[in-house]
């Protein structure tokens, strides 16, 4: 059985680039996004790596921490981490996990068969402050994921924990939002402001 939504995230203790760390201990009380990329020194990983340098200031307004991880070594990342800064014009900022035994990637069933090698796929886990698993994402080697992307559904998951709310299709924040089915109309207008009803079971809400 492999890892679900809403399941506890594997705790583990592994090597970065910012030192020995715990997960659950050094993400504590904070979101994180914990991703995996195939190997240092290759091309869409440095655009990738850069890019979420460069997202720093977003992921901290969000109470957010960034991790990467692949099976290279701790050496092999602080000697990739100037490119990833000439690149993506941000300095590495997050840590990057080493994982040469695989033990993180095999608990997290980040590498799959017939990929033609050992090393990982891409790999995205959204992790709530209560270390569940939020969300999970699996993008094949050769396309880079999408950044945007993934700040927009921690904006959504957060938005919904804190409110009798769903998001519609390609929401973005300030956008209209779904009540909640488990809300009545009446009590949606009592909580939520400018509620429309579609449908019985489809009604807007402007965003709290």
């Amino acid at each position: 059985m492999g890892l679900r939504l809403g399941d506890i995230a594997p705790d583990f203790s592994a090597t970065t680039t910012d030192g020995e760390i715990t997960f659950h201990e050094w993400k504590q009380g904070s979101w994180a996004v914990l991703f995996s990329h195939p190997a240092d020194f290759t091309p869409v990983c440095t655009t990738e790596l850069g890019r979420t340098a460069a997202l720093r200031g977003a992921f901290d307004e969000r109470n957010t921490k960034a991790i990467a991880l692949s099976v290279d070594s701790v050496d092999d990342h602080r000697g990739w981490a100037p490119d990833i800064g000439e690149v993506g014009g941000t300095a590495l900022n997050f840590p990057i996990i080493a994982d040469p035994e695989r033990k993180v990637a095999e608990l997290y069933d980040m590498i799959h068969p017939g990929e033609g090698d050992t090393s990982t796929v891409r790999s995205v886990f959204i992790i709530d402050p209560s270390n569940k698993i939020r969300l999970t994402l699996t993008y094949p080697k050769s396309v880079g994921r999408n950044f945007d992307e993934i700040i927009r559904i921690i904006d959504a998951l957060q938005a919904t924990d804190a409110n009798p709310i769903a998001t519609p299709a390609d929401w973005k924040p300030g956008q209209r939002v779904i009540v909640s089915p488990a809300l009545s109309t009446e009590d949606a207008k009592g909580k939520l402001s400018n509620v429309e009803e579609v449908k019985p079971y489809l009604r807007y809400a402007d965003a709290p």
